[in-house]
């Protein structure tokens, strides 16, 4: 009796991760289905995902018929320069506020800690003033900008956080031998951070790639669209019906994703498994 109770709770088991996985994964495989669909809405697609006489023909009106590839390259830029800069400034300001200790330090923390309970759009108006202010509207650089300020708070709490559980004794023992806080950061820190930094990077090129708000926003013309932006106006209206073209359009947005997956997956476990300091 023990033995079948046990094996039900297992099948229950099972069963419940079976229909999580099925809720998950339908919406995906829907959106693939529609991308490979002969037809233009909804209405000529099956409940099933399995597309009627699977066709390449979105993709090819996607890419002559509109600018994807035009937003696709606004987006991809956008998203490197705000994973670089946001990574670099996040990485220094995370040190100072670890290592250093300097007069309202613990204000400044505090301050970040506020300024995430806050959602952006309150800041919306103010920050298309400043933009405008300073010539950056419709300029990537000025979304690029709203993009790190944003990012700095959390991740500096974040990174922080993580600086602090490395000992200090390994900063100690690099200025004996003539490091400097340069060095120290670059040769000893950094080795030990890579992980955070990749999550880091990642995380703030999702950010950009995944917008609508703001670049909707910021970004007025044409030829500044992003992938977000552009794919919507293509289905807005009663009198779109793109479906399956956005579709297609969709699934190519989710390329960067698995390559940073792919990437990320096995250069987290190695250096994970390295580091600066040896038993």
């Amino acid at each position: 009796m023990k033995k079948i109770l046990t094996a039900l709770r297992y099948i229950l088991i099972y069963l419940i991760f079976i229909i999580i996985a099925l809720i998950v994964l339908y919406p995906i495989a829907f959106a693939i289905s529609g991308a490979f669909n002969k037809g233009k809405s909804l209405a000529s697609m099956n409940i099933l995902p399995i597309p009627n006489n699977p066709t390449t023909e979105n993709f090819t009106r996607l890419f002559t018929t509109t600018n994807y590839l035009s937003w696709y390259k606004n987006s991809l830029t956008i998203a490197c320069l705000n994973s670089v800069c946001t990574t670099f400034i996040v990485l220094i300001t995370a040190y100072v506020f670890s290592r250093f200790r300097f007069r309202l330090k613990k204000a400044a923390l505090m301050s970040f800690l506020i300024l995430n309970m806050f959602p952006n759009a309150i800041g919306m108006v103010a920050i298309y003033v400043v933009l405008s202010r300073l010539g950056l509207s419709d300029n990537f650089l000025g979304l690029v900008l709203v993009y790190c300020a944003g990012n700095i708070p959390y991740n500096t709490w974040l990174l922080k956080g993580y600086l602090d559980t490395i000992p200090r004794s390994i900063d100690e023992a690099a200025r004996v031998d003539g490091s400097g806080h340069l060095s120290t950061f670059f040769r000893i820190i950094l080795p030990n951070t890579l992980p955070m930094i990749a999550f880091l990077a990642v995380t703030s090129f999702t950010q950009p790639w995944m917008d609508f708000i703001l670049p909707r926003f910021i970004l007025r013309s044409d030829k500044n669209k992003t992938l977000a932006v552009g794919l919507f106006e293509m289905i807005n209206g009663r009198s779109n019906d793109n479906f399956t073209m956005f579709a297609a359009g969709a699934l190519l947005i989710a390329v960067p994703f698995v390559i940073l997956f792919v990437i990320n997956q096995k250069y987290l476990v190695k250096i994970m498994s390295t580091g600066a300091v040896k038993e």
